[in-house]
């Protein structure tokens, strides 16, 4: 059976990592969080004060930047320059920093670069925000994942109050929609749904009936391709 390649983008806070770790794990995949890549830049950059707004040096710091994913026990790690940063990338202060970090093109294209290298053997879930548009055009699955703001903003709040963080839940769904604005608006590589992508709106589905769908979805493009 061939290996695909399945792309998932969507907006912040619309279940993307939930979706591609269970699908991966039900496939027996690689799952890769491109995500993780860019808030790992912004780490090292909110470390060492490197301004978010000087492109030519988030760039050269992308370019000496080793990011490695690894599976352990059966959950993603991530290691930065050697460290495991898994929890560090996580914060409000990180992911606000991610997205700007995101938008500068040489960033990008140092991590798109790396992304590519990453699946293109396929038996991969990559997602991201464009994946199946820019990083894998040629993917053999393409999902959009989508819910309302109000939602991914209440998913969000409720996942930094298990870990403890306070935060509003108002402030929350603001960012959400400054992230949004700023993915979509950016030069390089905006946020948009690939034209053969399947759009799944999880706004009244719980992770693993999406999980679900996308398998079957998937399944069926395997049994197609070995007719």
């Amino acid at each position: 059976m061939p290996r695909l390649i399945i792309a998932i983008d969507g907006p912040v806070g619309s279940g993307k990592s939930t979706l591609a770790r269970r699908v991966a794990a039900m496939m027996g995949y690689i799952y890769i969080d491109t995500g993780a890549m860019y808030r790992s830049v912004a780490l090292k950059a909110l470390r060492r004060g490197v301004s978010l707004e000087a492109a030519e040096q988030l760039t050269s710091l992308a370019g000496e930047t080793r990011i490695d994913l690894r599976a352990i026990d059966g959950t993603q790690q991530v290691f930065l320059d050697g460290e495991d940063v898994t929890a560090a990338i996580r914060t409000p202060e990180v992911a606000q920093a991610a997205s700007k970090v995101a938008v500068v093109p040489g960033v990008r294209k140092v991590l798109v670069a790396e992304q590519r290298r990453a699946g293109e053997r396929g038996g991969v879930v990559m997602e991201g925000r464009d994946i199946g548009s820019v990083v894998f055009p040629e993917a053999h699955l393409k999902i959009f994942l989508t819910a309302s703001p109000e939602i991914r903003a209440e998913r969000r709040w409720r996942e930094h109050q298990q870990k403890g963080d306070a935060i509003d839940l108002v402030r929350t769904l603001e960012e959400i929609r400054e992230r949004d604005r700023r993915d979509r608006e950016r030069s390089t590589s905006p946020l948009v749904r690939a034209q053969d992508a399947v759009v799944v709106d999880s706004t009244a589905m719980d992770p693993e009936e999406v999980a679900r769908l996308v398998v079957m979805l998937a399944n069926g493009l395997s049994g197609a391709t070995t007719r």
